[in-house]
């Protein structure tokens, strides 16, 4: 299926530094590899290693970072009893994902400071399925924390979910993210190739056979369109949900001739409504950050122009999913107040100062467990 899309004579790649030709990336790759690397990448010239070594000094952030945020998220919300809830249930698989999404950092590093595909394709079929696993994994965790939001603040008093529920609903996660990557692992459909300057491997986006053009379509709709449009939906409900709460708090308080009926309405910095519109606006803005450049790079390599993507461009798609598994941990759990009490009771040389008394009322409540979601 993919040899329509490869090069046919692997030598004619092995260029001479010496000779004065241009050099080509994969130049000093085995020639018994060059076949499962798309022949759309071989024709661009090598690239500097200073290139590789900047985007390995990047990568080597975003690891320790990940590392460190998901990894302390993973400790106190396992360990902390009073953090044990169906909702944070739910925070604890999204670090996982996002913990797992960064093991894979040393393949690259590897990569990187060898100037290719020093670890063939073994390595790359490894770094493919682990960034499959934790990506979707990832952007259908989200799916579930905006159902799980959606379903408290809009019906407080019988949409909590059980730790049971949230449990069934995490396997289920596992069990849809699972065949999207056994299908191009095991090349039953679709398959996992090298991309950008080689470094790096994702989902084969480049290789135009019809089988393969219905594999990246359908991926697109269920690992992309399908989380994102729950995310909206979910968090567009609560928005809305809170507006009219909102709205009806003001009317009634006209009707009673008073100026509000929250009694620390002078304390509060801004509306119970406008904090909630900015943690639905940051969790959408997120996942739509990490995912749209690899749907948009995905969809261009398969129905659109493919000489837009270039070895550079195919990067960048790598380096924001990198950069949200960085961000998430603090998004969803340092801004969670009793995170932070537990942050600041076991590494009290952090300096985190979070009170542990903290009175709000049922409006406000509702407005920082969706900040914390």
């Amino acid at each position: 299926m993919g040899l329509l899309n490869w090069t046919i004579s692997p030598a004619a790649r092995v260029m001479d530094p010496l000779d004065g030709r241009i050099q080509h990336l994969g130049w000093n790759i085995p020639s018994e590899e060059l076949i499962h690397i798309p022949e759309h990448w071989l024709a661009f010239p090598d690239v500097d290693k200073s290139l590789h070594f900047m985007l390995g000094i990047v990568y080597f952030f975003f690891f320790i970072a990940a590392m460190t945020g998901n990894g302390m998220v993973l400790w106190i919300f396992s360990s902390a009893k009073s953090l044990r809830t169906a909702s944070n249930m739910f925070v604890v698989n999204l670090a996982f994902c996002d913990f797992f999404m960064m093991l894979k950092a040393p393949i690259f590093l590897y990569n990187a400071f060898h100037h290719g595909y020093a670890l063939g394709h073994t390595g790359c079929q490894i770094f493919a399925a682990m960034g499959s696993l934790s990506g979707i994994g990832a952007g259908m965790t989200n799916a579930c924390i905006a159902y799980d939001r959606y379903t408290t603040i809009t019906r407080p008093f019988d949409g909590k979910i059980s730790k049971v529920k949230a449990f069934l609903m995490i396997i289920l996660v596992w069990i849809y993210t699972v065949p999207w990557t056994i299908f191009p692992l095991l090349e039953i459909w679709g398959r996992f190739s090298p991309e950008g300057f080689l470094t790096t491997c994702s989902f084969d986006y480049l290789t135009r056979t019809f089988t393969n053009r219905v594999f990246v379509g359908t991926i697109f709709t269920f690992s992309y369109v399908f989380p994102m449009s729950l995310i909206i939906y979910f968090y567009s409900q609560i928005v809305s949900k809170v507006f009219s709460h909102e709205k009806a708090l003001r009317e009634q308080a006209k009707k009673m001739n008073v100026e509000s009926l929250r009694a620390n309405q002078q304390q509060q910095n801004e509306s119970a409504e406008m904090r909630i519109a900015k943690a639905a606006l940051t969790v959408c803005f997120l996942f739509v950050a990490s995912w749209t450049p690899y749907a948009v790079l995905a969809l261009i390599g398969a129905f659109g122009d493919q000489s837009l993507l270039t070895p550079g461009v195919s990067m960048i798609p790598a380096c924001t999913c990198k950069l949200v598994a960085c961000i998430d941990p603090y998004i969803y759990a340092i801004s969670h107040p009793r995170y932070r009490q537990e942050l600041q009771k076991r590494l009290p040389w952090l300096g985190v100062n979070e009170p542990s008394d903290t009175h709000s009322t049922a409006t406000e409540a509702t407005a920082q467990q969706s900040a914390t979601a």
